[in-house]
Parts: structure tokens; C-alpha cells; sequence
């Protein structure tokens, strides 16, 4: 099967680079300092956005199989927003 490339801006896609980058950071860092802890759940809500596009970008370019690894990332950022959801009363 042939892959289409979907053309995407260069600038969109270093802002996305970057939006994963602060979304690595905000799941890693508030546990870590034991500050803003509730920032946690947001960043792997916001993650789960950038994933659910990563996918759909993914499959118009006719790669399904490449779309199993945003898919699995996507998930896992859904156990972490469900499980850390409680800290956002308790970092208060």
C-alpha cells in the first residue's frame, strides 16, 4: 500500500513538538517536586488531544499500523488522567 504524506506547516509541527515536550513535563515534574500535583491530570488530558490528532494524521496519510503507537500513548495518558484525577482537590 502506498503512504501519502499529509502536508502539515513547519511551524504547526514544531508547536506541536513543543506542546509534547511541556505535556512530558507537566505529567513528570508536579509528582516529582510535590508541587501543583493537579497540573498532572491536565497535562495527560491535553496530551490526549495531541495523540487523538497524532492518529487521525496518521491514518488520512494511509498508515494504519503507524497509528498504533500515538493509539497505545493516547491511552496511557487516559490512566494517568483518570488515576491522578483526585490530586487536583488535594494539592490545594
Amino acid at each position: 500500500m502506498q503512504q501519502m504524506r499529509v502536508p502539515l506547516p513547519g511551524l504547526f509541527v514544531q508547536f506541536i513538538g513543543g506542546a509534547e515536550v511541556a505535556g512530558a513535563l507537566g505529567l513528570i515534574l508536579p509528582g516529582l517536586l510535590r508541587i501543583r500535583r493537579g497540573l498532572t491530570p491536565l497535562a495527560a488530558c491535553r496530551l490526549v488531544i495531541i495523540m487523538t490528532g497524532t492518529i487521525v494524521v496518521t491514518l488520512l496519510g494511509g498508515d494504519i499500523v503507524g497509528a498504533l503507537f500515538p493509539l497505545v500513548v493516547g491511552l496511557l495518558c487516559v490512566i494517568v488522567a483518570f488515576g491522578r484525577r483526585s490530586w487536583n482537590f488535594k494539592s490545594r
